[in-house]
């Protein structure tokens, strides 16, 4: 036995199934008119050829420094047989070198008479 069902779809989502490409979504049914449409998700799309936006500030003994538009990010990483004092020492002199790097960027910035 076969049955059809009725889906309303927007013109955009056949327009990207005939392209070939995978349309995620929601299909519902609206009890008032007991009509069932199909709702893309609206994901951006992945660009393939993307330029990192940070830009490095300094290079730590563990880690790097960096700027994104709108972020200032420290990224470290320790080999956990250390042990957790030598580590914890690494990490404060990691933020001093983090600290220093940020204030001699500063002073670059500033344009001295």
């Amino acid at each position: 036995m076969e049955v059809i069902i009725k889906i309303k779809v927007d013109k955009k989502v056949i327009a990207r199934m005939r392209k070939g490409e995978c349309v995620k979504g929601s299909l519902r049914l609206v009890k008032k008119t007991g009509v069932k449409s199909f709702t893309a998700y609206l994901k951006k799309s992945k660009e393939t050829n993307s330029v990192s936006t940070s830009r490095i500030i300094a290079e730590l003994d563990n880690g790097k420094l960096y700027e994104t538009k709108t972020l200032v990010v420290r990224r470290e990483a320790f080999q956990k047989r250390l042990g957790v004092p030598r580590i914890m020492m690494q990490m404060d002199a990691g933020n001093k070198q983090a600290k220093d790097a940020l204030i001699d960027r500063e002073l670059d910035l500033i344009e001295f008479c």
